[in-house]
């Protein structure tokens, strides 16, 4: 296809249905909030246009549901409707989700057949850059020339992590559909993980996540595990000590695998390596939190592997370090994080100093995963049908993580994993013959 153009036809401020009562105008971010570098966590869900015809007459409608339902939806996530006021509070002022509408040059099946992933950041409202004071919620609903529609939501990721981000969509699609089931979102984390107005949770996660950024050039491909391939892996890593791997740790553990291989051709030695992973904390608690339980619920595992020779510590073993690392953020590490202030911190900064020492020498790899999957993020259907794909976004920065998100496939038993790394592994990692025999390299989301 040609030269994509997204055009900017509208914006406006979707203020909630109902004002925020007086007492609830000043949201206090939790101390868990303050962990997270990235100001936005963006995402665009694509939709077909299912009626099959050249006639867009249904759009102005779609339009305007999808903006009644969010003023509704809005009144019960207040916060969202607010402005952040650095990393301690968001003020819920109602001046509402800023929303803009825009017009596509080509169409979905078009864009879908062969995605760029750099014109991904096209599909959305706004830029990743940090503010002292911004809107919360950003929404850009982009439709195509054949009517097929792409949502691309910038929430600040200073209140949602991505299981609250799933809430909110869970409720804001089911508003418009007019279920009638309740979508109730619980702001528990202020009160379970309370903060002072000292930033030290701030500035020492913001010391451990810029260690790890690297200089360079950035990549980003897709690699997508079908349900037969990561069925496989499974067998492979099945060991003594993990005697029934997830699809989570073989996929992490392989692409785990294959980028430390990539470094080691690049460099012609093979450095140690660090792993993080976020993990969720809700079903990890004495008494395990709701699924709509809203806030940054989040701690980081981390996994190594020192070995100089990885090769000899296998999937099998880097499964067993990544199941290792994740087991340890149980029940009682979730309960030293609320415990009395003075054993919470210690906790705390001993987690993120340990990260951040090994993250930072220059002889160590360090490679971020991030999970999306069984969020339910392909239910969201506002009453025109599911998602046909959910998308992440390409990087070419500068500066830069290497990150992999996980995300599921549409039918939610295969894995897609967004993979940014420097240019130069990148090179690497696509050419390697085991890795291509278990994923498929920038499939279109149509097949």
């Amino acid at each position: 296809m040609g030269i994509l153009e997204v055009d900017i036809i509208s914006k406006e401020n979707i203020k909630p249905s109902f004002p925020t009562p007086s007492h609830l105008r000043t949201y206090k971010l939790s101390l868990l909030d303050q962990l997270i570098p990235s100001p936005y966590a963006p995402i665009i869900l694509f939709y077909p246009n299912n009626d099959h015809s050249d006639d867009l007459s249904n759009i102005p409608k779609r339009l305007e549901l999808l903006k009644k339902s969010l003023s509704e939806t809005l009144t019960q996530f207040y916060p969202l409707a607010g402005k952040t006021k650095g990393d301690l509070y968001i003020e819920c002022n109602d001046e509402g989700a800023c929303f803009a509408e825009a017009h596509v040059s080509g169409c979905l099946s078009e864009f879908l057949s062969h995605p760029d992933l750099l014109l991904t950041h096209k599909f959305l409202p706004c830029e990743f850059v940090w503010k002292e004071s911004c809107a919360v919620s950003n929404i850009q609903v982009n439709v195509f020339r054949c009517g097929g529609i792409a949502i691309g939501l910038c929430i600040s990721h200073k209140i949602l992590d991505g299981a609250a981000l799933s809430t909110f969509l869970k409720a804001w699609a089911s508003t418009a559909r007019g279920s009638s089931e309740a979508v109730c979102p619980n702001f528990v984390s202020t009160s379970l993980f309370p903060t002072s107005d000292n930033l030290w949770l701030r500035d020492s996660s913001m010391a451990m996540w810029g260690s790890m950024f690297k200089k360079g050039k950035s990549m980003t491909r897709r690699l997508v595990f079908h349900a037969s391939a990561i069925a496989t892996l499974k067998a492979q890593a099945t060991s003594l000590c993990v005697k029934h791997p997830t699809r989570l740790e073989v996929v992490s553990a392989f692409i785990w695998k294959h980028a430390m291989a990539a470094s080691r051709e690049n460099f012609g030695f093979q450095k140690p390596s660090l792993l993080t992973h976020l993990v969720n904390l809700r079903r990890r608690m004495a008494s395990p939190l709701s699924e709509y339980s809203i806030g940054n619920l989040l701690w980081i595992a981390a996994a190594q592997c020192m070995d100089k020779d990885h090769d000899q510590v296998g999937l099998q073993g880097l499964v067993g370090e990544i199941r290792g690392a994740i087991s340890r953020i149980d029940c009682d590490f979730v309960q030293k994080l609320q415990g009395h202030e003075e054993i919470r911190n210690s906790v705390m900064c001993e987690s993120l100093k340990e990260i951040g020492e090994v993250g930072s020498k220059d002889e160590v790899d360090y490679f971020g995963f991030s999970s999306w999957c069984n969020l339910g993020f392909y239910e969201a259907d506002f009453g025109w049908g599911k998602p046909i794909w959910i998308s992440s976004i390409g990087s070419s920065s500068p500066v830069f993580l290497n990150l992999t998100i996980l995300v599921d496939t549409r039918l939610g038993d295969g894995i897609e994993a967004w993979v940014t790394l420097d240019e130069q592994d990148m090179a690497r990692l696509v050419c390697n013959s085991e890795l291509l025999t278990f994923a498929s390299l920038d499939p279109s989301p149509l097949i």
